[in-house]
């Protein structure tokens, strides 16, 4: 019975993360451009001092859903968003690259060029940064072009160009803030064949209605859990009558 208990046990602790992992893709279902994130569980022996009879379960996360969300037309000229495939390049605050396909643009009293999480975009030789202007246009190979203050409309000017990459899928690791960045030590490197589009944002890739029976399945298979392990508790306590009677 002792068995029965520990995977039980383990079974409805795992449940309860999984739980967290869909809880967290609902969150973010109105993140502009998230990525939700998959789980699935397996059992694993225990190893130990003698053979490894006993199993565990584990929920881990298989990896993440790199589907496109859904294209939302905006007009801004800040609103940017991948076409097909290719992530924006941005910068933490401990300097390093990460990968994200946001690209709800705003500028810094600074005129620093910043993403909807308020990270800085980067562009052929770092973050962009802009001039005060009177207009501002962003091409689809992510050139910047814009009309200085108080310039004539037809005095454009070439700031800089956003950085688009496309590495390989399998390369990529998730943080906690729902960036990603390399599991190498290679820095990303611009691809000229990743577009962009300006005016649209791309929209989270979450499916609310699979999220919530995601949720509602985890949620019956956590009380299961439960229920076996009170099981196996009532059947120790009658097994314990027994051998005192």
């Amino acid at each position: 019975m002792d068995k029965m208990l520990y995977i039980t046990m383990t079974g409805a602790r795992e449940t309860s993360m999984a739980q967290t992992t869909a809880a967290n893709n609902l969150a973010n279902a109105k993140t502009t451009a998230f990525k939700s994130d998959l789980a699935q569980f397996r059992a694993l022996p225990v190893y130990g001092e003698g053979q490894a009879s006993r199993v565990f379960t584990m929920a881990e996360k298989s990896g993440h859903n790199f589907a496109s969300g859904n294209s939302v037309s905006t007009g801004r000229n800040l609103d940017i968003a991948i076409r097909d495939h290719g992530w924006f390049v941005v910068q933490d605050e401990q300097g390093d690259e990460l990968l994200t396909r946001r690209g709800d643009l705003k500028l810094s009293p600074n005129g620093e060029l910043l993403n909807g999480a308020n990270l800085p975009v980067m562009g052929d030789g770092g973050p962009i940064a802009l001039p005060p202007f009177e207009k501002i246009d962003i091409a689809n190979d992510g050139t910047i072009t814009i009309v200085p203050l108080g310039a004539e409309a037809n005095a454009t000017a070439i700031i800089d160009r956003i950085k688009m990459v496309n590495p390989d899928l399998t390369t990529l690791e998730k943080n906690q803030n729902g960036l990603f960045k390399s599991n190498s030590d290679e820095e990303f490197v611009a691809d000229a064949a990743v577009t962009l589009e300006s005016g649209v944002l791309e929209s989270s890739n979450v499916s609310v209605v699979e999220e919530l029976t995601n949720m509602i399945t985890l949620s019956r298979q956590f009380e299961i859990q439960v229920k076996l392990m009170s099981s196996v508790e009532e059947r120790g306590r009658a097994l314990d009558r027994l051998l005192q009677s």
